[in-house]
């Protein structure tokens, strides 16, 4: 697979984390090891920037990781921009753009997506916004400047796997920057079926974070990617609709 590049970082690793839900900041640095993610998306509301001993970003060596702000909370594009506005004056570049004022399913808007998008495109911010599987507004998105797309696989935190599929698949072959499946995935497999779609990366979150071994679940999903790569790279023979036999022709008699 040609490397990840987003903006002007090049990333290894096709598998990012969320950082919410986990029990501890232990947990949390035990799971980023585990992983060997070099990105995390981390919610402001979270973060303190006076003083993070005992706050999130203990758990992250940013020399190691790139931390990227998300707007998680935000329920509209105003609320969004203001969120990054905020991020930027910490010294935070990258933003995650997540606006879902639906309190139970929390999908996001696309219609405030758009419109914030090209807000921070403009302001000159490094911007991934999370969208449902929408194939035309992944290309509005990409037309005013995102440096990546990120959408669904099933709702947020459902643990479902790619339910989404059929969209993602054309998302992913008409896209020219990375698609990155957020949202929905559940399990090694789940993430293993994504980059083998053709995405660029996975962002996971509830399925490390709530697993009952958070650290070894960060692990299966940074083998599963992995093991999905070397497959993709190794040129996977076609599929087919009729059988091929696995033995050569000729027949017992032959033989003698």
């Amino acid at each position: 697979m040609k490397a990840l590049k987003i903006a002007d970082t090049e990333f290894k690793s096709r598998l990012f984390l969320g950082t919410g839900k986990f029990s501890s900041s232990e947990a949390l640095k035990r799971a980023i090891a585990a992983s060997k993610t070099e990105l995390v998306t981390v919610s402001l509301t979270r973060v303190d920037f006076e003083n993070n001993e005992d706050d999130i970003l203990s758990a992250i060596d940013s020399s190691k990781v790139k931390i990227m702000l998300n707007t998680s909370g935000a329920r509209d594009a105003e609320e969004a921009i203001r969120i990054a506005e905020f991020g930027r004056a910490a010294g935070n570049n990258w933003i995650k753009l997540e606006i879902h004022p639906d309190p139970t399913y929390l999908l996001p808007d696309p219609i405030e997506t758009l419109k914030a998008a090209e807000i921070l495109v403009n302001k000159g911010f490094i911007v991934l916004p999370y969208i449902n599987a929408d194939p035309v507004l992944a290309k509005r998105l990409e037309d005013v400047g995102v440096h990546t797309v990120m959408p669904l696989g099933a709702p947020i935190g459902s643990n479902q796997g790619l339910k989404t599929e059929t969209m993602l698949r054309i998302i992913i072959e008409q896209s020219t920057i990375p698609v990155i499946i957020d949202a929905g995935i559940g399990l090694p497999s789940h993430a293993a079926a994504a980059i083998e779609l053709g995405a660029d990366a996975v962002l996971v979150n509830t399925a490390i974070a709530s697993a009952d071994n958070p650290e070894n679940m960060a692990a299966a999903f940074a083998m599963a990617v992995r093991s999905a790569e070397l497959g993709i790279d190794s040129g996977p023979a076609s599929a087919s609709l009729t059988a091929s036999s696995t033995s050569p022709r000729n027949t017992f008699k032959d033989l003698f």
